[in-house]
């Protein structure tokens, strides 16, 4: 299968999984907790956030392998790219051992840090997740490596595959193992189970259909340096990024209270899912890009790419938003209850910002693989310190809806107006030619949204009818608008193709 359609069908698959997820997050979450109860719940969550923290020892690497793989791929360079992953399996070895000792030093510290908080019992428990998580992030490393080969390579299909089957697995192996009284430590080596499967089918894809087989040919410092000037820039904005879409819900548990950070928690649910429809597409463009600027051709081409996926992204982002806008504060309150109302506002401050630049994801694919993405992490981290400082002055006074009011301020600042200056000014990219686009597109919905809008107000409907009734005609009369009066002949293709996929499935 060529790589376009490799791009296309990862696409397709990447919103399965979102769905998959989301799905499991809606029913399945709900029996887990139930099930295992708060105290057991809590610990396998705070275990597992813990030893969250030890992913970050990536260093940006796991992404700086995508780039270079692509590159040495478009340029032909096979002894390059051999030298690459060997260096890469060494490294990435040394960092799975340095894993499990920061891991064996939390085990052996836990009573120390809990003992004020959590009964024997529990500290036992903890203890023992926390040595099987170790042990799962210990291994992973290493052989992450041919998880970055396989995007590299544009084999979106069977990424994906293993992405939904390892969804799947964790529930249908869990709910008989939770029926038959098993908790918490059950879970995290189940978890472990899917690991390893995981890694399993990589590595075997990576021998048997890729034929890769990494040996190890020495250290080249310079392709170190090179790597290095790269991957550092990812490497801090991954850090900023934890602590910048963290540091709200720390800063109201410091001046409001418990019941401000679980409204502000609901909400990131709905602006997790809205990144996640993002990068669907963006994220399978990053091997496409580091070919393209390794072939040096034309910002006008780059400039079309930027607009031709920024399009795409805008039909299904643009979609959430209005649908999210007109029916979210009903779900919510179904979902999670009227104590939650002003959660939907909260989500509200965080998705409207985040559209603006989420829908020009791939313009940081064209900077990574430009290798000039300091300026994005130097950027970022401006933003966190921004924003911890207007959130804690506006958390005081307004809760939750005020540090989401903050995030708000610094999204439009620096991920729109800034980024977009840069992409202008540096990267060479015709963002005036990519917001008339945006803008013209936009104000074709503009008269169904308000019929549908007026309908809804006199009608009075609320709730799941409200839901039930309206939902599926917004998402019929956008489809409908967007066909006839937006898309152009590629976007038309690229319908047709998804329907006859669906159909195809659905027999």
């Amino acid at each position: 299968m060529n790589e376009n359609n490799q791009r296309k069908n990862g696409a397709i698959l990447s919103y399965i999984v979102i769905i998959v997820n989301t799905l499991i997050q809606l029913l399945y979450t709900p029996y887990l907790i139930r099930m295992l109860g708060q105290s057991e719940y809590g610990l396998y969550s705070l275990a597992s956030s813990i030893i969250g923290y030890l992913t970050i020892l990536d260093l940006g690497f796991g992404n700086a392998i995508i780039v270079y793989t692509s590159k040495y791929i478009a340029q032909n360079k096979l002894k390059e790219l051999k030298k690459l992953h060997g260096m890469f399996r060494v490294i990435f070895t040394i960092i799975g051992i340095i894993a499990a000792i920061l891991g064996l030093i939390l085990f052996f510290n836990i009573d120390v840090i809990f003992k004020n908080s959590m009964t024997l019992i529990e500290l036992k428990k903890i203890k023992f997740i926390m040595l099987i998580l170790t042990f799962n992030l210990a291994i992973t490393f290493p052989f992450s490596i041919y998880s970055s080969i396989i995007i590299a390579y544009e084999k979106f299909i069977f990424q994906k595959i293993v992405a939904i089957i390892g969804a799947l697995l964790k529930p249908l192996l869990m709910i008989p193992l939770l029926f038959l009284g098993y908790k918490s430590i059950t879970m995290s080596l189940v978890i472990t189970f899917i690991n390893i499967i995981t890694i399993a089918s990589n590595y075997i894809y990576c021998r048997k259909k890729l034929d890769i087989k990494i040996k190890f040919n020495g250290m080249d410092k310079i392709l170190i340096k090179t790597v290095l000037g790269y991957s550092i820039w990812v490497f801090l904005t991954t850090i900023v990024d934890k602590v910048n879409w963290s540091v709200d819900q720390i800063i109201l548990g410091i001046v409001s209270g418990t019941t401000a950070v679980s409204i502000y928690s609901l909400a990131t649910t709905f602006n997790t899912l809205f990144i996640d429809l993002s990068t669907a597409i963006s994220g399978v463009f990053l091997p496409k890009m580091s070919k393209l600027v390794s072939s040096n051709v034309s910002d006008e081409n780059l400039t079309n790419e930027f607009i031709k996926i920024g399009r795409i992204q805008f039909y299904i982002m643009f979609l959430f938003i209005i649908g999210f806008i007109l029916f979210g504060k009903d779900f919510i309150i179904i979902w999670a209850g009227k104590e939650y109302t002003i959660s939907y506002y909260v989500a509200l401050c965080l998705v409207i910002p985040a559209f603006f630049s989420l829908i020009q994801n791939v313009g940081l694919s064209i900077m990574q693989a430009m290798n000039k993405y300091k300026f994005k992490s130097i950027m970022t981290t401006i933003m966190a310190i921004f924003n911890v400082i207007i959130s804690i002055f506006l958390a005081k006074k307004y809760g939750a809806i005020g540090a989401a009011f903050g995030t708000t301020i610094v999204l439009i600042l620096c991920n729109t107006i800034i980024i977009n200056i840069y992409y202008y000014k540096i990267i060479k990219l015709d963002v005036i030619r990519f917001w008339k686009n945006i803008g013209k597109m936009a104000s074709i919905y503009i008269i169904p949204i308000f019929i549908i809008i007026t309908l809804m107000y006199f009608l009075k409907l609320k709730g799941l009818l409200k839901i039930i009734i309206f939902g599926p005609i917004l998402v019929i009369v956008y489809i409908i608008f967007s066909y006839l009066f937006n898309m152009n002949n590629y976007e038309k293709k690229l319908l047709k193709s998804l329907f006859k996929r669906i159909k195809i499935l659905g027999r």
